[in-house]
């Protein structure tokens, strides 16, 4: 008889345990030797190895005591960093001074294809990162839209990149060549948009999903974003409290999660048509994404999007074609003229959504429990259909 297959994730436990001990010691700023009693911690955890069930525990309580530490040690090294008059720049920060330089070329050449402000302001964030030319109208035109996330570079555009490169390097008979082609290219693009949180994070896991590939393993998205996360935390315990950071994990959670019962409850005739397919795809992936960070976006921004579906239709195409014309236009200058009236064609249609009657719903303004409950009732209907998905596979 067909399952569902489990949910391979070995490292969510640990995550979340991490999470939680990084948000304790932030909240609390408790001065406790938080190292002496992750080692003591540690030590128990390896007296109790044949009992798995409490060493499971032990190893919970262990990244809490983690968390903890690493918060600790984050704040005691910014005050440190406060009281330095001068602080020597690193090899990183020599790099990316010279990635800027380089960006500020590329929107220089931006700046001569736009034919307005508007144009020139979404093809710099859309493709370099920059949202400084990014005006209040038009931002809130996004945002009411639902297309916000467009507006900011993260998994989408870095997937849509890795797509590109995927079919431009060596295909399967030099994959070692092509997979570090492609990591390279995607941390070329992350340098050169100024590495902001969620592009290190989806960067991270591409190259992690990479990596696994070429040594053949059986690879688990959600346990790769669970050890990208980790592994951003331990670098640096304040991303947890980056809003693109906390949007950016949770919509690509919830859709590793979503995705697959989704796809159980796809309509046959779907599956014969590839228009449709396609359709149902994008439709399921937005609805996903939309359960994740509906909440976290209601409690930060006060808003929900009614027309999300109708728009992310619209703007992932749009985004793939504006992506793809970006570096066409590295190559062929003319070609800019053409790009700029797409983002012209796309920003008058976002315009006319977000006129809609009742495009989005305002004043929204959840507390930290409500917002937290709200996401209690996400993971039950998570099971909810992991239910009826399992009695769809038994009939």
């Amino acid at each position: 008889m067909q399952r569902l297959k489990p949910i391979l994730a070995p490292l969510l436990w640990p995550t979340i345990c991490l999470i939680v001990g990084l948000s304790i010691q932030h909240a609390a700023g408790w001065q406790l030797p938080w190292a002496l009693v992750l080692i003591v911690l540690v030590g128990a955890t390896l007296f109790f190895w044949r009992w798995p069930k409490a060493q499971s525990v032990l190893i919970g309580f262990c990244f809490v005591a983690l968390g903890l530490w690493l918060m600790q040690h984050s704040e005691q090294r910014a005050v440190q960093r406060a009281e330095c008059e001068r602080v020597e720049p690193t090899a990183l920060d020599r790099l990316k001074e010279r990635a800027l330089q380089w960006r500020e070329g590329l929107l220089e050449h931006y700046r001569q294809v736009a034919e307005n402000d508007e144009q020139y302001a979404v093809l710099a964030a859309m493709t370099l990162g920059d949202k400084s030319a990014l005006t209040k109208e038009l931002r809130n035109t996004y945002s009411v839209a639902g297309a916000s996330h467009i507006l900011a570079l993260s998994g989408l555009h870095l997937g849509i990149i890795y797509m590109l490169l995927s079919m431009l390097t060596l295909g399967r008979r030099r994959q070692w060549l092509a997979q570090i082609i492609v990591v390279l290219g995607i941390w070329a693009f992350a340098l050169l948009t100024g590495l902001s949180v969620s592009v290190v994070r989806s960067a991270s896991m591409i190259s992690l999903y990479a990596v696994f590939s070429l040594g053949g393993r059986r690879r688990s998205p959600l346990n790769l974003l669970c050890f990208t996360a980790m592994l951003m935390l331990v670098i640096n315990p304040m991303t947890l409290y980056d809003v693109g950071f906390q949007l950016s994990f949770l919509s690509v959670a919830a859709i590793l999660l979503f995705m697959p019962l989704f796809d159980l409850f796809k309509p046959k005739v779907v599956g014969h048509y590839p228009l449709l397919n396609w359709l149902w795809g994008l439709m399921a992936v937005s609805t996903a994404a939309q359960l994740g960070v509906t909440p976290l976006i209601a409690y930060y921004f006060g808003r929900f999007s009614t027309y999300f579906l109708l728009t992310n239709l619209i703007v992932v195409p749009a985004a793939t074609l504006i992506l793809y014309g970006a570096l066409v236009v590295m190559v062929v200058p003319a070609v800019g003229t053409l790009l700029a009236r797409v983002v012209q064609c796309l920003n008058n249609i976002l315009n006319w959504l977000s006129q809609l009657p009742g495009a989005s719903i305002e004043g929204l303004s959840p507390s930290v429990l409500q917002t937290a409950l709200c996401y209690v009732l996400v993971l039950l209907f998570y099971f909810l259909l992991r239910k009826l998905g399992t009695g769809r596979l038994r009939v």
